[in-house]
C-alpha cells in the first residue's frame, strides 16, 4: 500500500531510477529534457547564491552592531526560497510551455538532472528544489515516485568544499595555551578582541574545571572547530567538538561585540543541555555560511545526539531542507511502528484541532473551519500569524512550524475518535480518498507537555520554576515585539529541559498595537459590585492586573508567579517593553546558563530569574 506526504507516495519498495533515454526517443527529446533539468538547476544555483550572499551580511551587520538589520536580513531570507521556486515553474512555462505532467519527458528530466549533480556541492538541497519546482508546476496532488526524489538519490556522506569544513588542534601535543590561543586568532568574527590574554585565561580556566574523560586523554586528543562562524540575534557563536578516541562531546564559544566594537569570548558551553539549547526549535535560525551545508550538518550530528538532520538544517536557515529531511523521517517512522494517531493531550483548542502520534515527538495541527463567536479572526489571517512568527527572532520562547500542504496518511493509523473530529471540525481540509486522509493544509510542531497539566503534577520546587519561566517567556517574547495574546497556561509548553515555550499563535499581536492599561477605580457602589466591565474596552486593550485572577485558577501558581513577576500585573512594566521596542532596542539573549557566563556583567542572562525560583 502506497503512503502520500506532500504530493509524493512512498511506496513498500524504493522506485527503480529512471531509465536513460533511448534512441527511440529521439534527439529532440533528449536535448528538451537536458535543457529542463539545466534550467531547474540554474534556478537553484542562483537561489543559493543569493541565499550565501544574503546570509554572508550577518558578519557585517555584527561589526557594525546594526541589530535590526541584522533581523531584518534573517527575515528577508527565510522567503527566498519561495521566490526562487515561483520564477523557475513561470520560466519553465515561458520557455518550455510546460502545462501537463507527461510521464516519460518528467522521467527522462530527472535522469538528467541526477547526472548534473555529480560533482554537485549542494545535491540534497538541490533535489529538493527539484522536488518544490515539479509540484508547483502541475495542479495535482500526487505524483509517481519516479517523477521526484522522494530518497536521496545523491550521497553527500563525502562531500566537501574547496577548504575543509573545520580546523584541527591538538592541546596534548602543543600544550593548550597555545592550541586556545591559535584557536582565537582564526576566529574571524570581523573585530579584534577587547581583551585577548584575558579570554584566553579564562577559557584556560574553564577548560581546568572540566571533568577528566574516564579513560584519560587518548594520543590523538583533538578539537575540531567549524570555520563558519554561526551568527544570530547579538552574537557570533564559534561550534566544536571535542575528539577522544571514539568518544565525541560538542563546545560552543560564543563571542559578544562590547560597546567600544570589540569582541570578547563570553564563555564556554560544554553541558550537552546548553548546547541543545543553543541550536533550540525555539530560536531564530542561525546566519552560517556554509559552501557545503551538508558538511557542516554531518559536523553536528556526530556529536549532538539528539538533534536530527531536519533540526540542524532547519537551525542554520535551510527549513525547506529541514522540511523535506522531517516528512522522510516520518514516513519511515510510519513504516516502523504501529500506534494510532489520537487526539493530544490537553484542553482543546478554539482554533485548531491538535493531534498527535504517541511514539513520534510532534503534534499536528488542523485550523477549523468555524470558530466560536469570541474568537474574532479568520483561517487566513491564522495562517498569516503562524508565517509572522518564522520570521520573527523567536528569542528562545516561541516553537518553530513546518506547514504542510496536501498531506496524506494511511486511514488505519487514525484513532476513530480522532478521524471523526477532524472530519466535523474540519470537512473542508480533510477528506478520505481510499486508504489515505488527506489534509490539505496543517502545521506540525514539536511536542511539548502543556505547562497547565506539567503543573498538576509538579513539585513544589518544579511548579515555582516553571511559573517563574512563564514570567519570563512572556517578558522575552515581548521584548522581541510581540505581544502573545492569549496567555492561558494551557498555550505554553514544558521541555525536557524545563524551559517555558509558547506555540499557539491565533492570537498574537504587534506589540506596538496594543493598549496596555489600568483598571479605573470605580466611582460609585454600583460600579464596584457590576458583573461586567463598567469601563469602555477596546479591542485592543490590556488590563494585566487581570492575568493573575483570570490565567492562574490554583493559588499555587499565583502565588509562584508573583514572587518572581509580580510587575507584570502593571501596565506600566508593558508599557515600558513597548517603549523599548518601538525605539528599535533588541535585547539580549543569552541560550546557555549565566553561571557558565565570563562577564555576566554586560547583560542579565536570561534565566536569571528563573535560577532566583529555584
Amino acid at each position: 500500500m502506497a503512503r502520500y506526504l506532500l504530493g509524493s507516495a512512498w511506496p513498500d519498495v524504493a522506485p527503480e531510477a529512471p531509465a536513460p533515454l533511448s534512441d527511440s526517443d529521439g534527439p529532440g527529446q533528449l536535448a528538451r529534457a537536458r535543457a529542463i533539468a539545466g534550467a531547474i538547476l540554474e534556478a537553484f544555483d542562483r537561489h543559493f547564491r543569493i541565499f550565501r550572499e544574503v546570509t554572508q551580511l550577518a558578519r557585517q551587520h555584527f561589526v557594525e552592531g546594526d541589530w535590526q538589520a541584522a533581523r531584518e536580513a534573517s527575515a528577508r531570507r527565510i522567503s527566498l526560497y519561495d521566490k526562487r521556486v515561483r520564477e523557475a515553474i513561470a520560466l519553465l512555462r515561458d520557455r518550455y510551455g510546460l502545462r501537463e505532467a507527461d510521464h516519460a519527458l518528467w522521467q527522462d528530466i530527472k535522469f538528467q538532472y541526477l547526472g548534473l549533480l555529480y560533482g554537485h556541492r549542494q545535491p540534497e538541497l538541490a533535489e529538493t528544489f527539484y522536488n518544490s519546482v515539479f509540484v508547483g508546476l502541475f495542479d495535482r496532488r500526487y505524483y509517481n515516485n519516479d517523477h521526484i526524489f522522494v530518497r536521496p538519490a545523491v550521497s553527500t556522506e563525502r562531500i566537501e568544499g574547496e577548504v575543509p569544513a573545520y580546523r584541527s588542534y591538538y592541546p596534548t601535543q602543543e600544550g593548550w595555551g597555545v592550541v586556545l590561543d591559535r584557536l582565537l586568532c582564526d576566529i574571524d568574527a570581523g573585530l579584534s578582541y577587547e581583551n585577548r590574554r584575558r579570554d584566553l585565561c579564562r577559557l584556560l580556566g574553564a577548560v581546568r574545571q572540566l571533568p577528566m574523560p574516564s579513560s584519560g586523554l587518548t594520543r590523538h586528543f583533538q578539537l575540531q572547530v567549524l570555520r563558519s562562524v554561526f551568527y544570530r540575534n547579538k552574537a557570533a557563536y564559534v561550534v566544536g567538538r571535542v575528539i577522544n578516541g571514539n568518544e565525541r562531546h560538542p563546545f560552543v564559544l560564543p563571542l559578544l561585540r562590547t560597546d567600544d566594537g570589540r569582541v570578547c569570548v563570553d564563555a564556554l558551553v560544554t553541558e550537552s543541555d546548553d548546547v541543545a539549547n543553543v541550536f533550540s526549535f525555539a530560536r531564530a535560525y542561525f546566519m552560517a555560511d556554509c559552501e557545503v551545508p551538508s558538511a557542516v550538518v554531518r559536523f553536528l550530528l556526530s556529536c549532538l545526539p539528539g538533534k536530527s538532520a531536519a533540526d540542524l538544517y532547519t537551525a542554520i536557515g535551510f527549513h525547506k531542507q529541514g522540511k523535506a529531511e522531517f516528512y522522510r523521517d516520518f514516513l519511515d517512522h510510519l513504516r516502523n511502528s504501529s500506534d494510532c494517531l489520537r487526539i493530544a493531550p490537553g484542553i482543546a483548542g478554539m482554533v485548531m484541532l491538535v493531534f498527535t502520534l504517541p511514539s513520534y515527538p510532534y503534534v499536528f495541527k488542523v485550523i477549523r473551519d468555524r470558530f466560536p463567536s469570541v474568537k474574532r479572526t479568520t483561517e487566513a489571517e491564522v495562517v498569516a500569524k503562524y508565517r509572522f512568527v518564522k520570521r520573527q527572532d523567536r528569542v528562545g520562547r516561541m516553537a518553530d512550524t513546518w506547514e504542510f500542504s496536501h498531506a496524506a496518511l494511511p486511514v488505519d493509523r487514525f484513532d476513530p475518535d480522532l478521524l471523526q473530529q477532524l472530519l466535523e471540525a474540519a470537512p473542508s481540509k480533510v477528506g478520505i480518498e481510499g486508504e489515505q486522509v488527506v489534509i490539505r493544509h496543517l502545521f506540525i510542531e514539536r511536542r511539548l507537555n502543556p505547562l497547565n497539566l506539567f503543573l498538576e503534577q509538579a513539585s513544589e520546587s518544579a511548579l515555582r520554576r516553571a511559573m517563574c519561566e512563564y514570567g519570563n517567556a512572556l517578558r522575552e517574547i515581548a521584548g522581541a515585539g510581540i505581544f502573545p495574546g492569549d496567555l492561558l497556561l494551557k498555550n505554553f509548553g514544558v521541555t525536557r529541559h524545563g524551559r517555558v515555550i509558547f506555540y499557539d499563535y491565533d492570537e498574537i499581536a504587534p506589540i506596538e498595537a496594543c493598549r496596555f492599561r489600568r483598571i479605573p477605580e470605580p466611582q460609585t457602589p454600583e460600579q464596584e459590585m457590576a458583573a461586567e466591565p463598567w469601563y469602555s474596552v477596546a479591542e485592543n486593550d490590556v488590563f494585566p492586573e487581570e492575568f493573575a485572577t483570570f490565567l492562574m485558577t490554583d493559588r499555587r501558581w499565583r502565588r509562584a508567579f508573583l514572587e518572581a513577576h509580580a510587575d507584570l500585573l502593571r501596565a506600566g512594566t508593558w508599557r515600558a517593553i513597548q517603549a523599548a521596542v518601538a525605539v528599535g532596542h533588541v535585547p539580549d539573549v543569552y541560550p546557555y546558563r549565566s553561571g557558565i557566563r565570563f562577564s555576566p556583567g554586560l547583560a542579565e542572562s536570561e534565566d536569571s530569574r528563573s535560577r532566583v525560583a529555584s
